[in-house]
């Protein structure tokens, strides 16, 4: 298909988008309704070979301020766990039970250097796992003495989305039902001078994770369904 055929459908996909989110725009979530689901239920404090360390001992970044953090994102967790061999990964998760217009997440590579860091690079990665693959985006950032790789997700509803054009066609999608986006936004990161070393063992908590969690949780925390049991 030529560049111009791709362009013309593209217009005409995100004509239809715009559309449709008119017509099919779902009221706002009640004040006061219940969560979803609850992420310090949803992620274990134990799995694999994987620990939670006590809270004074984390040193997740969360590079927003707590005003703008509290307006963005109804649910906030963050964790540091440990392995036997003392090698640390934190994760934080951040869950917006209405995740449209200026409530959508923001993205590390905005939100790290707005904190100070220096980004170093920014890749697209396909996350292989016993479930499927993940679309996610991989950073190195560096702060000072502290390096620190970074590997993110983003998912509306129960779905994975890379672009702001998937966000909206998922939000359609949602709409035609009445239902209000909600999104999460899954990211871990390790304190390494090493950025393979970090990713390989960010790769191994995120597997050990999904591994440990329901379906249902797992397709909520990264966009995967169902699948035969890992071996």
């Amino acid at each position: 298909m030529s560049s111009v055929r791709i362009s013309i459908v593209l217009a005409g996909l995100m004509a239809l988008a715009a559309v449709g989110g008119i017509a099919a725009r779902p009221t706002a979530k009640p004040p006061g309704s219940a969560p979803r689901y609850i992420l310090e239920d949803t992620v274990p404090k134990q799995f694999g070979d994987w620990r939670l360390l006590p809270q004074s001992s984390a040193q997740v970044v969360n590079p927003q301020t707590k005003e703008l953090l509290d307006k963005l994102y109804s649910q906030i967790l963050s964790r540091t766990y440990v392995n036997g061999q003392g090698y640390r990964v934190m994760l934080a998760l951040a869950y917006g039970d209405e995740q449209r217009g200026d409530l959508q997440a923001h993205k590390p590579e905005v939100c790290y250097p707005a904190q100070g860091f220096k980004l170093l690079s920014n890749d697209p990665a396909e996350l292989a796992t016993p479930f499927g693959g993940i679309a996610a985006r991989r950073l190195n950032t560096v702060l000072g003495p502290r390096q620190e790789p970074v590997t993110y997700w983003f998912t509306m509803g129960d779905t994975a989305v890379k672009s702001k054009f998937e966000q909206r066609l998922v939000e359609i999608r949602l709409g035609l039902t009445g239902q209000v986006p909600d999104g999460l936004l899954f990211r871990v990161s390790s304190i390494d001078e090493s950025t393979q070393r970090a990713f390989q063992m960010q790769d191994a908590f995120i597997t050990d994770l999904l591994k440990a969690v329901p379906a249902r949780d797992r397709m909520r925390l990264s966009g995967l369904g169902a699948a035969a049991s890992p071996g």
